[in-house]
């Protein structure tokens, strides 16, 4: 089991940046592919970004891309989301996943 851990969330202005991290422990990390998720005000949850084991292949929502950027750094058991011309239904709880696990999510909150 991979236990996930996000941080970078925050308050920005729109067009701003943030990077979220999502950190895990365990051994395995490299094993996964890793998606990020978000959770808008009374929305369900939907699927952001996915980088792959290796981070070779990516994918995007039609609605991020170009303006977001999915990482991951195995060494570091670490994933990454940047994200730039932030916009104010960018706002949202963005939760880390990988198969069978979900990190507590953090939040982010864009003002126009």
């Amino acid at each position: 089991q991979v236990q996930l851990e996000e941080s970078g969330g925050g308050l920005v202005q729109v067009g701003g940046s943030l990077r979220l991290s999502c950190a895990a422990s365990g051994r395995t990390f490299s094993s996964y592919s890793v998606n990020w998720f978000r959770q808008r005000p009374g929305k369900e949850r939907e699927l952001v970004a996915s980088i792959t084991e290796s981070g070779g292949i990516t994918s995007y929502a039609e609605s991020v891309k170009g303006r977001f950027t999915i990482s991951r750094d195995n060494a570091k058991n670490t994933a990454y989301l940047q994200m730039n011309s932030l916009k104010p239904e960018d706002t949202a709880v963005y939760y880390c996943h990988v198969p069978g696990n979900w990190g507590q999510g953090t939040q982010v909150t864009v003002s126009s």
